[in-house]
């Protein structure tokens, strides 16, 4: 329970299922001193929203300390993988480490079924496959699957979405049943420990690099401007490089290893496909041949048709039907077969 309305709600849709339902709420970040204005959401504020909400619906609440391993495997990952010249996903992350792996075994600790979360997916069973299946959500606008492709099939046979056949509004209209106070609780945008465009002070005052000038140059090495720092861009970006080329300039390579910004016209920020690692394969095992998907790169990407390979270790090889603008590596590309999520990785590099 993270003190908004999804969680919340889910929660309150399962007591009155019959379920015997527990609260529990997650402590991630606590943030320094030096620091506490960069903070989004998943504050104490929220936590006592929680715990209001459990009270409401007469069910225990715990709160579970889970500082050391968000801070190790959220906040550290996010600020390396700007430092190696990758965008991160920590959102994703969070889902993957904290919510499914630790929190999961906090949940059958407490001799728990099921953990159930407010996330807009469904997870179905297939009795032919005996495998579990990762669908989208039914509102196609909250649809969340994305950000659960590293779910595993132990996983998937303890975990509910409650909210998965449902439209937001109609979460809304719940909690408001429920008599939930935070029925109109706004959602938050930001990363959940930095606000918006803040991410680059915040970068700065966790590893005290303030600047780290470097080349800024285009694709056959002409020197045409110097950066401040690689974490200050991500691929794709048209604004704030700070250079006048005379025609709109995008990043289109993070070179890290040589601090260096690789920027070009729109047409070279194209791909034709990518390379993909820690590849997860979700209602089947790593097919030996390529197979037709749907290939979607970022979360609010509307896919595009492509074939993927696997091409041993974990890695597979992504080919689009026609090239895409800024195949970002760290981000995650998540494979769909129609409505079903049937794995993904993390992008490596493009093609």
């Amino acid at each position: 329970m993270s003190g908004g309305v999804d969680s919340s709600t889910a929660a309150a849709l399962l007591k009155e299922q019959g379920y015997d339902v527990i609260g529990i709420s997650m402590k991630l970040w606590d943030y320094p001193d030096d620091i506490n204005r960069f903070g989004g959401c998943c504050t104490l504020d929220d936590i006592n929203d929680a715990r209001r909400v459990a009270d409401k619906l007469d069910i225990p609440f715990y709160v579970v300390n889970m500082e050391d391993v968000f801070s190790k495997e959220v906040v550290d990952y996010f600020v390396s993988a700007y430092l190696k010249g990758e965008t991160p996903n920590p959102c994703l992350k969070c889902n993957q480490i904290l919510k499914f792996e630790t929190l999961l075994k906090k949940a059958v600790e407490l001799e728990a079924d099921y953990l159930a979360t407010g996330h807009y997916a469904r997870i179905v069973y297939n009795d032919l496959s005996k495998r579990y299946k990762l669908l989208k959500g039914v509102d196609k606008d909250k649809d969340q699957s994305y950000f659960l492709f590293t779910m595993t099939q132990e996983q998937m046979s303890k975990i509910m979405f409650p909210l998965g056949s449902l439209a937001k509004s109609d979460v809304r209209v719940h909690a408001r049943r429920f008599g939930l106070k935070i029925a109109e609780k706004k959602e938050s945008q930001d990363i959940c420990f930095v606000s918006g465009s803040q991410y680059h002070d915040f970068i700065a005052k966790m590893t005290g690099v303030y600047e780290n000038s470097g080349d800024i140059v285009d694709r056959d090495g002409n020197l045409l401007g110097k950066h401040s720092g690689l974490y200050k861009y991500t691929i794709g970006q048209r604004k704030g490089i700070g250079i006048a080329a005379g025609k709109p300039q995008y990043v289109v390579d993070i070179d890290a290893k040589n601090n260096r910004l690789v920027v070009g016209s729109r047409y070279d920020a194209f791909s034709d496909g990518l390379i993909a690692r820690d590849i997860n394969w979700i209602s089947m095992v790593s097919p030996e041949l390529q197979m037709d998907v749907e290939s979607k790169i970022r979360y609010r990407h509307k896919g595009v048709k492509s074939v993927v390979k696997p091409i041993g270790e974990g890695r597979a090889e992504v080919e689009f039907f026609s090239p895409e603008c800024a195949v970002t590596p760290g981000q995650a590309v998540v494979f769909y077969k129609g409505e079903e999520v049937t794995g993904g990785g993390w992008i490596e590099r493009r093609l």
